[in-house]
C-alpha cells in the first residue's frame, strides 16, 4: 500500500473512531498531578526525559498540576530550574498539530470545559498545561511543613480536591511530595477530622524512592514528610513507595539506549528536548505508567501487575510505617520481573507516539474487546467453582487493519487457584475453574499485539470472582 493511500485510510479510520468515541462518550481520563524536581541536563536529566514522555501521552491523562519541588539534588529547589518544564510544554505546543492527528482532533475545548474534565483521546492546549505548571514547596522534609510553607502548588492541590469530581487524584512524586503534605497540613488547621479524612481520601500517591530530603540524608527516614503521611493517614491515603521498579526502569533504559537515540531523540520538537541520560533513563516514569489506562491494571489496586511492576502492602524501609511496596523479597523479584517483561512494550509504545509527534502519522494500538467489554476498566465475571467460562475476543480490531495476535495469561500472584485455558492464543477460549477455587478472586489478561510498526500492544484484564 502506498504511503498516500495508507495515510488516507488512517485518517478515515481516525475520523470514524473520533465520531464513534464522541457518540459513545469516551471514558474520562485519570486525574494526574506531577511533583517534579526537574533540573538542567548536567544535574539530573531523567525528569526532563519523563516530562517529554508524559507530554507524548497527554491524551491519556488529565494533567491537573505540574508542580516543581525539592529532590535529592536540590534543597531548596532553585526557581530558575522551572524553565525546563516550560521548555517541554513549548515543544509539546509545536508538536500538537501532529499529535492531534492520532485521534482525529480538530480543535480544543472551551477553557471552561478543558479545566472541567477531559475524556481519553483529547489533547489539551499548551496554555492549559502552562496554567497548571506552578511552584511547590521549595524546602524539603517534615521540618518545612507548617505556617510559612504554603505555595501555589499546595493551594492548587486544595482546590483540585475540593472540586465536584468523584475521580481520585493520582500524585506522581518524581521528587519530594511535601507539597501534598503541606496541603493536607493546611486543611487540618481549618476543617473537622471527618472533613480532613474526606480530603485525604481524594489522593493516591506513588513516590519514586523517598526524595523529600537531600541525598546525603536519604537514609534518615524521619526527616521526610512522606513518613508523616504514611503514619498519620495510613487508613485513608493509598501510598506506593517504589524501591525496585524505578531502578530497573533506569537500567533497562541504558540497555536500550540505542533505540532511544534512533526513535525518540530528535523526533519532533519533543524529541529534540529529550536529553542524554546521566545516572539512568527515566527513573520517574513508573509513577505515571502505573496510572496509564491501557487496560492492563487498575491503579486502585496496586497488586495488579502492570507497566510499573507489582506491589504488596507491607512494612516500609523505615521499619515503622506500612504502604504498598516492592522492596522486600520475593515481591521485589516479582515486580522487577514484570518490569522486564513489559519494558519492550512500553518502549515501543513511546517510540510509536514520537513518530506521531514527528510526522503526524503512525501506528495505533489494537482495540481489545472481550465478551463485548472494551475500555480501561476490568471485565468482572462471576462464576462457580468447577465450571467452565467462555471468553470471546473475536470483536478485537486494529484501527489500521494490521494483523494481530492474542495471548491469554493468568496473573498468579492474585488467588492461589490455577485456571486452565484450552488454547492461550485463540480468539475464543474456554477457561476451566478448579473445584477448590470457591471464594477466590482470579485475574486473567487478554493481550493483543499488532503486526504494524513497533508491534503495539493493548490489554484487557478479566477478574473472575468464584462463588
Amino acid at each position: 500500500m502506498t504511503t498516500i493511500l495508507r495515510t488516507i485510510l488512517s485518517l478515515t479510520l481516525l475520523l470514524g473512531a473520533a465520531t464513534t468515541c464522541h457518540a459513545q462518550k469516551a471514558p474520562l481520563k485519570p486525574r494526574l498531578v506531577v511533583c517534579t524536581d526537574i533540573a538542567p541536563a548536567d544535574v539530573e536529566p531523567d525528569d526532563m526525559e519523563s516530562m517529554v514522555r508524559l507530554m507524548a501521552y497527554a491524551d491519556m491523562f488529565e494533567i491537573e498540576a505540574l508542580i516543581t519541588t525539592v529532590g535529592w539534588n536540590c534543597d531548596p529547589y532553585p526557581g530558575e530550574w522551572s524553565q525546563y518544564m516550560y521548555r517541554v510544554i513549548d515543544a509539546y505546543e509545536k508538536d500538537l498539530p501532529h499529535l492531534m492527528k492520532r485521534s482525529g482532533q480538530k480543535g480544543f475545548l472551551s477553557q471552561k470545559k478543558e479545566t472541567g474534565s477531559q475524556r481519553m483521546g483529547y489533547w489539551p492546549c499548551a496554555d492549559y498545561l502552562r496554567s497548571r505548571a506552578v511552584m511547590g514547596s521549595m524546602y524539603g522534609g517534615i521540618r518545612s511543613i507548617g505556617e510559612r510553607n504554603d505555595s501555589p502548588g499546595s493551594e492548587l492541590l486544595i482546590r483540585l480536591a475540593d472540586e465536584d469530581d468523584s475521580r481520585p487524584i493520582y500524585v506522581a512524586a518524581w521528587g519530594g511530595a511535601n507539597t501534598l503534605a503541606q496541603a493536607i497540613w493546611r486543611v487540618k488547621q481549618t476543617r473537622t477530622p471527618e472533613e480532613v479524612k474526606k480530603f485525604v481520601r481524594k489522593f493516591r500517591i506513588y513516590t519514586i524512592t523517598d526524595q523529600d530530603m537531600d541525598y546525603a540524608h536519604r537514609m534518615d527516614r524521619a526527616r521526610s514528610s512522606h513518613q508523616w503521611l504514611r503514619r498519620e493517614f495510613k487508613d485513608d491515603l493509598q501510598f506506593i513507595w517504589d524501591e525496585g521498579t524505578w531502578q530497573e526502569q533506569c537500567e533497562l533504559g541504558k540497555q536500550h539506549w540505542t533505540q532511544h537515540q534512533q526513535n525518540i531523540q530528535g523526533k519532533g520538537a519533543l524529541g529534540r528536548e529529550y536529553p542524554n541520560y546521566k545516572w539512568g533513563v527515566e527513573g520517574d516514569t513508573p509513577s505515571f505508567l502505573y496510572v496509564l489506562p491501557n487496560g492492563l491494571n487498575d491503579p486502585e489496586d496496586p497488586s495488579q501487575a502492570g507497566w510499573a511492576g507489582y506491589h504488596q502492602r507491607g512494612l516500609c524501609p523505615d521499619s515503622l510505617t506500612t504502604a504498598w511496596t516492592s522492596w522486600q523479597e520475593p515481591v521485589r523479584t516479582i515486580s522487577v520481573g514484570y518490569k522486564q517483561r513489559f519494558y519492550p512494550d512500553e518502549l515501543n509504545d513511546f517510540m510509536a507516539r514520537m513518530e506521531w509527534a514527528d510526522k503526524g502519522e503512525g501506528n495505533h494500538n489494537p482495540i481489545v474487546r472481550v465478551n463485548g467489554h472494551h475500555g480501561p476498566s476490568p471485565l468482572v465475571i462471576h462464576a462457580k467453582a468447577g465450571k467452565t467460562i467462555r471468553l470471546d475476543a473475536s470483536k478485537t480490531t486494529d484501527p489500521d487493519r494490521d494483523a494481530f495476535h492474542l495471548l491469554w495469561w493468568q496473573q498468579p500472584e492474585i488467588g492461589t487457584a490455577k485456571l486452565t485455558i484450552d488454547d492461550t492464543r485463540n480468539v475464543v477460549v474456554n477457561v476451566s475453574i478448579p473445584a477448590d477455587a470457591a471464594g477466590q478472586t482470579l485475574h486473567l489478561i487478554c493481550e493483543a499485539s499488532d503486526h504494524g510498526p513497533f508491534n503495539l500492544k493493548s490489554y484487557q484484564r478479566i477478574i473472575v470472582i468464584v462463588e
